[in-house]
């Protein structure tokens, strides 16, 4: 024998299938958007699943709802086959309902449980189902048992056994609850049941379309499931399975025409099969969906959903492990798509809050929905983030980045963003404490100089731009002013303002005439410090040299853009507070105020200054396309998609800082122009066109006249005039969200144009983000004709639908910087002065964050969180300006 021989190698194992997740996100549109994880509460569809429903629906219109239904009857009989093999079950064995609720109420209801009858439940039993059961002890007078649960969390197996020594009637077991990741044994919990002849009801409403579920194999007498969770249907779709041997000895408490032939005057016969657990009435275009949905679950295969789905989770939950802060809240048996957690002495609610404000889709699980769960658990809520076929590893790693870089913000230099989101979920202004004092503005140290912070510059930033005037005058408040040094903080309301009933630790003198604060400016930032200042329980004089609704600054009109997407980290932590800020100021004003859109900022491939953030993804020309397919970028693009961006309404949010700081007792003065202010002693004195005023402090938030109130910014500070029009459309839906989001376009010898897609009634806003100088002296010109022509060229470059007229024409000024920064802080040497100004045609995103960055400065806090955006980083230094004063 040949000892050469060579030994055949064995051929290679074929690689294991996996999905297409790729190919799975691209046909589900609603990924466009956001990192869905919300599938437990109901995934999103697919467009042929969108497709099925909305066709049916338009086939109802041109036919009437019978005639379209009999058309179609064959591909609805389909519906009940593709079901019943989902759960190996046969077709007639299936009856589709509205939801997983009404599919166990006709079942329990066909059961007809009367008092004595034992009912064994798990406690992963889901919250709808526990209050009938409760229900039914009450008026029936069943027996409830709730079984306990293992150390894995599972149900104790042994109890069950023991349990079903005596006589029950019914053992029921969610497969997967609400409240967490855990899987029940569902095959042994059955095997048990069969064995003393009790049937099983099954919750599948957390499992079908995520786990295998076989009704012949886990010996199951009823099953419930809904269809918008991971099977992917529509809402208000479901099905129950009843097993046939069962149905003979069971019928429906209230039959009904779809379920029963009345046979005679007072004779009715019920039909075989599952449907009479039906009812006639029901939407046809929505089973069809729920077709189009089990067949995609199908055509994938459950055990390959289940592999990438539990893959999924694992990925997650190893993540989260790893952050600090987090604790994963699922129990050791965890082993499905749904992964809750809670972050460290934080409310769930905010967290989920937080997390969706930089576009991830996650929801919260009360122990209201789950009191043998969670309130056995003494679990109060939960966060919850629950994955599907559409979510990649990038989706997980993004999470998993988004909760750590918000820790490290937290636990670092980010104590501002802390106090922020603390107020946030109070519904408190950042530096109100419940219960506590009213903090006492503390005297600066003249001799701390003002740090400097040296970091990447925010490049080609994306505008806040004028739109339309607010209405009315804001009314000066008559009341008394409030006391500053003394009394306790309330939640603040958009009501009348009232007497104070803390003494005034202000300077005596002629009323009226001394305050504080006096702000001057009554843009997005003096609006916003005057409200919180006047929060906290300082006296407040807020000046503008314009009558309210004036169109000649930066902050009026109807829209702005807000975004997460910024050229350098450095900024990450300030959008973050602004982020915060702005949902504080939603809670307070009981408004909405931003709305998510999702943003895409493109720029000719290879072009500097990329954009980048927290839940940014890099995207090309044609994924970009796909995302909004109301802008149109030619190949040589490529953009950064930011599904956090939205849209600030920009006029209620001015009118609700005015309405809440008439509540705080701000003595708002509009029409009132500032000459001159210099030194007065202690304190500061501000000389207007209508007397003399005299504070402790002074804020200057002034815009375009920065440079005139504080002459040392006369020189670095520039004013440019900006153009935008408003565009009607022949097919608004395309300039629309989701369609159309925010958005800007850096285009090659043009400019960086941006826009805001049609919102609250108006067209698409379009502008470009520079312009020639301007004389903010000089009332600003109407928009002229080239620049209208210029605009509408971009316009019917990249936004195709924007084919209608010129809804309305606005002008606005910028007020520019050095490297596009921001001026904000206390004025070198001048201690008594602090501004926010030079905003660069971006800042009116972070106007409420100002506001509360001005409010902690005046009472002596120090923000380093702003350094780098300090005067002295734009190189003001300590000489007094010739406005400073003697």
């Amino acid at each position: 024998m040949s000892t050469d021989t060579a030994v055949p190698n064995p051929p290679p194992m074929p690689p294991s299938p996996t999905l297409d997740v790729a190919a799975l996100r691209a046909a589900t549109p609603g990924m466009r958007h956001a990192h869905h994880m919300n599938a437990a509460g109901a995934a999103l569809p697919s467009a042929a699943t969108l497709a099925a429903v909305t066709d049916h629906l338009h086939l109802e219109s041109l036919l009437g709802g019978y005639e379209a239904a009999e058309a179609l009857a064959d591909r609805t009989e389909r519906v009940y086959h593709s079901a019943a093999r989902l759960i190996g079950a046969e077709p007639q064995d299936i009856a589709l309902v509205d939801s997983a609720s009404t599919a166990w109420q006709r079942a329990l209801g066909a059961l007809r449980l009367k008092a004595g009858d034992r009912v064994l439940a798990s406690s992963s039993t889901y919250v709808s189902s526990a209050l009938h059961l409760l229900e039914m002890r009450d008026s029936h007078g069943i027996v409830l048992e709730v079984l306990p649960a293992d150390a894995s969390g599972q149900i104790d197996l042994g109890a069950l056994e023991t349990a079903l020594r005596e006589p029950a009637a019914l053992v029921t077991i969610a497969h997967v609850p609400t409240s967490s990741g855990l899987v029940e044994p569902v095959a042994a919990v059955g095997a048990l049941a069969a064995r003393a002849g009790v049937p099983l009801l099954l919750d599948a409403t957390q499992s079908l379309g995520q786990l295998p579920v076989d009704v012949q194999e886990m010996r199951c007498g009823i099953v419930v499931a809904t269809g918008r969770k991971f099977l992917r249907g529509p809402r208000g779709t479901g099905l129950l399975y009843v097993d046939p041997d069962l149905r003979a000895r069971t019928r429906p408490a209230a039959p009904d025409v779809r379920g029963a032939q009345w046979s005679s005057a007072y004779q009715y016969e019920v039909v075989p099969g599952a449907r009479r657990y039906e009812t006639w009435e029901s939407s046809h275009a929505l089973r069809l969906g729920l077709g189009t949905a089990l067949d995609e679950a199908l055509d994938l295969g459950v055990a390959l959903i289940r592999d990438h789905v539990t893959e999924s989770a694992e990925r997650l939950r190893a993540g989260l492990s790893g952050v600090p802060g987090i604790r994963l809240t699922d129990p050791t048996a965890a082993a499905s798509g749904i992964v809750t957690f809670l972050r460290e002495d934080e409310d769930p609610r905010q967290t989920v809050r937080d997390l969706r404000a930089t576009g991830f889709r996650l929801t919260t699980v009360p122990a209201s929905h789950g009191q043998w769960d969670l309130g056995r658990r003494g679990l109060e809520r939960v966060a919850r983030a629950s994955l599907h076929v559409y979510n990649s590893a990038d989706d997980v790693d993004a999470l998993v980045a988004a909760l750590t870089a918000r820790e490290r913000r937290r636990r670092g230099a980010g104590e501002a963003t802390s106090e922020t989101v603390s107020r946030t979920a109070s519904g408190l202004p950042s530096g109100v404490t419940p219960g506590s004092p009213t903090p006492t503005f503390a005297s600066p140290d003249p001799g701390s100089p003002t740090p400097r912070s040296a970091g990447p510059e925010p490049g080609s930033a994306t505008p806040t731009s004028a739109d339309p005037v607010p209405g009315s005058a804001t009314p000066t408040s008559t009341g008394p002013e409030p006391a500053f040094a003394t009394g306790t903080a309330t939640v603040p309301e958009p009501a009348s303002p009232g007497p104070r009933t803390a003494a005034s630790s202000r300077p005596t003198g002629s009323a009226g005439d001394r305050a504080d604060v006096i702000v001057v400016g009554a843009g997005i930032h003096g609006s916003s410090a005057a409200w919180q200042l006047a929060a906290r329980g300082a006296s407040v004089i807020h000046l503008d040299r314009f009558p309210a609704g004036h169109t000649e600054g930066s902050s009026h009109g109807r829209t702005r853009m807000i975004r997460r997407a910024y050229p350098a980290e450095i900024w990450d932590g300030l959008v973050d507070t602004a982020y915060n800020a702005w949902q504080e100021l939603e809670l307070a004003s009981g408004q909405r105020l931003v709305t998510t859109t999702g943003g895409l900022y493109a720029r000719a491939a290879g072009a500097p200054g990329t954009l980048r953030g927290p839940g940014c993804e890099n995207v090309d020309h044609a994924r970009a396309a796909e995302l909004f397919p109301g802008l149109r970028l030619c190949e040589g693009f490529s953009a950064v998609h930011d599904p956090a961006a939205g849209v600030i309404d920009a006029q209620a949010s001015l009118t609700a800082l005015a309405a809440l700081g008439r509540a705080r007792g701000v003595d708002r003065r509009d029409g009132c122009a500032v000459l001159r202010r210099r030194r007065d002693g202690d304190g500061v004195r501000v000389d207007t066109d209508q007397g003399v005023l005299h504070a402790d402090r002074l804020v200057v938030c002034a815009g375009p006249w920065t440079g005139e109130l504080l002459p040392a910014f006369a020189q670095p500070l520039s004013v440019v005039r900006i153009v935008n029009l408003h565009l009607g459309s022949s097919r608004r839906h395309l300039l629309e969200p989701p369609l159309l989001g925010a958005f800007s376009v850096d285009v090659p010898d043009v400019g960086l144009l941006y826009g805001i897609p049609a919102f609250g009634g108006a067209g698409v806003k379009i502008g470009l983000d520079h312009g020639p100088p301007e004389d903010p002296s000089v009332p600003a010109g109407p928009v002229t004709e080239a620049e209208r022509d210029r605009l509408l060229g971009l316009a019917s470059r990249f936004l195709p639908a924007a084919d209608g007229p010129v809804e309305e024409t606005i002008t606005c000024r910028y007020t520019m910087a050095p490297k596009n920064r921001f001026a904000v802080g206390r004025l070198p040497g001048e201690e008594r002065v602090l501004m926010a100004a030079a905003c660069s045609g971006h800042g009116f995103k972070f106007g409420p964050a100002l506001g509360i960055a001005l409010a902690d400065l005046a009472e002596g806090k120090e923000r380093p969180d702003l350094d780098f955006l300090s005067p002295a980083a734009m190189g003001i230094t300590d000489r007094p300006g010739p406005g400073a004063g003697a």
